[in-house]
């Protein structure tokens, strides 16, 4: 009865948000206290929400003072340089663009975090998609499963999670996978090549020119990360091509339009050009300490903040100023971490994932006992997608793991194989970076699913197909 009453719970929580019925942070709050009640255990839902709040509080610190962190760094300016560069590369073509956010997302999320990588790469492209009206999930999208493949790193989560669940070593797990992870990231690549190409047939290719023409006669906005509109409409923009000359006029012309197209305003107050080496030497001693362990990360960002708006804005009243600006995603941002807090307490303190994860395990046919490494493989894309990395790597695989012994499967093939649901998992309404995410694109949680869920799952698919074929897994 738990397995049936969890797997319910969990799909109309997903038909409501993607049918746009509720709110996720509605969704989160009350579909869980529903069903809780529905199980008998409504006198106990105080301490499983409390549990799940303890849990996550951390997560919530952390993305509050993360957000206030770069927020500031965008403000002063250090992220300009970044955006030109995009925006030279880009050359405002739709494809170029979404090819760019991959790109970007990947390098990004070589500090481990997916809060930190989805901040910086909205920042840098949402002014991009918003002025050539590019489709706002495209970019939510392609970042998430970038961040999904490179979440796999040793120090991102699932691996050492895996890797202290079977007892192994995380080198012994990851290195093997670099090659089937690498055919997974170039498939993103791929498939943001397409999706960009597909923005180009509906837009067309602007020229810079013809974008600052149509930025002059648009009503003066300032585009700020927790500020604007937010409208993520799908507009149409005026298709020309510009004509095909070849001389070297042209292009220094068009140099000099991207130069001048700047997606962040170059005049704004805040900016703090004199300050930008230390800005820059700050945040990369902040992703270090992080990835060396040296400090709680909720520490390191409340510490990094602090720090931050003391000193590019020493007078209180700019620092007043600077919170109120990203107030709106601090409060987004953390509403849903604590909303999602009553979603995983109920989920785990009822039993119900218990009971999904040995229905799962039961259900599997004996004949398929050589081919575990297979199985783990598939069904983690769901497990992972319907709940925490703690609860399969912890919950799901050790058992997973000692069906695959009984048939001669190694645990170190059956650790690689439970890495192929991420790209997938990053996705997860369970996973607090993707409200940071969502919430940053100014994108509907539901949007962002219905367009997200089927090209993670094919991403996960190439690279379990890239594993078997390499003989990793």
């Amino acid at each position: 009865m738990l397995t049936i009453l969890g797997f319910a719970m969990i799909a109309t929580f997903l038909v409501l948000i993607m049918m746009k019925k509720m709110s996720p942070i509605a969704a989160l709050v009350l579909i869980p206290a529903l069903f809780c009640v529905f199980v008998g255990k409504g006198a106990k839902l105080g301490d499983y929400v409390i549990e799940g709040v303890t849990s996550l509080a951390p997560t919530a610190a952390m993305l509050m003072f993360a957000i206030v962190y770069f927020g500031v760094m965008i403000d002063v300016g250090l992220f300009d340089p970044v955006v030109r560069g995009i925006l030279k590369f880009a050359k405002a073509d739709p494809m170029r663009i979404v090819v760019g956010t991959a790109i970007l997302a990947a390098i990004v999320s070589l500090d481990g975090d997916g809060s930190t990588t989805f901040m910086i790469t909205v920042s840098a492209m949402y002014p991009l998609y918003k002025r050539l009206k590019m489709s706002l999930v495209v970019m939510t999208g392609v970042a998430a499963m970038a961040n999904g493949v490179m979440n796999t790193l040793p120090w991102g989560g699932p691996t050492a999670r895996a890797a202290t669940a079977l007892k192994l070593d995380a080198s012994d797990i990851f290195v093997p996978m670099i090659p089937a992870l690498a055919v997974g990231l170039l498939g993103v690549f791929v498939l943001s090549y397409v999706l960009g190409m597909r923005e180009r047939k509906r837009l067309g290719v602007l020229t810079l020119g013809e974008v600052l023409v149509e930025e002059k006669v648009e009503e003066t906005e300032t585009v700020l990360v927790g500020a604007g509109s937010g409208k993520s409409g799908i507009g149409k923009a005026a298709v020309s091509t510009g004509g095909s000359g070849s001389g070297t006029d042209a292009e220094d012309d068009e140099a000099g339009d991207a130069e001048r197209f700047q997606v962040l305003d170059p005049d704004r107050p805040t900016l703090r050009p004199k300050l930008y080496w230390f800005n820059a030497l700050l945040t990369v001693a902040l992703l270090t300490c992080m990835i060396m362990e040296w400090l709680p990360i909720p520490v390191l960002f409340l510490l990094g903040a602090a720090l931050a708006l003391t000193v590019n804005f020493p007078h209180i009243p700019d620092q007043k100023a600077r919170l109120a600006a990203h107030a709106d995603n601090v409060l987004n941002v953390s509403g849903m971490v604590f909303a999602a807090a009553v979603f995983t307490g109920v989920l785990q303190g009822t039993g119900m994932v218990d009971h999904m994860a040995r229905w799962m395990v039961d259900v599997i046919p004996d004949g398929m006992g050589p081919h575990m490494a297979l199985v783990t493989g598939v069904l983690s894309l769901p497990l992972t997608y319907f709940m925490s990395n703690d609860g399969f790597y912890f919950g799901v695989l050790p058992v997973l793991a000692e069906a695959g012994a009984a048939h001669g499967v190694t645990p170190l093939e059956m650790a690689r194989a439970s890495l192929v649901g991420q790209p997938l998992h990053m996705s997860s309404p369970l996973v607090p970076a993707v409200y940071v995410l969502v919430g940053m694109a100014k994108v509907e949680f539901g949007d962002h699913t219905r367009f997200v869920v089927k090209w993670a799952a094919l991403t996960c698919l190439v690279i379990l197909g890239a594993g078997i074929l390499f003989g990793i897994i």
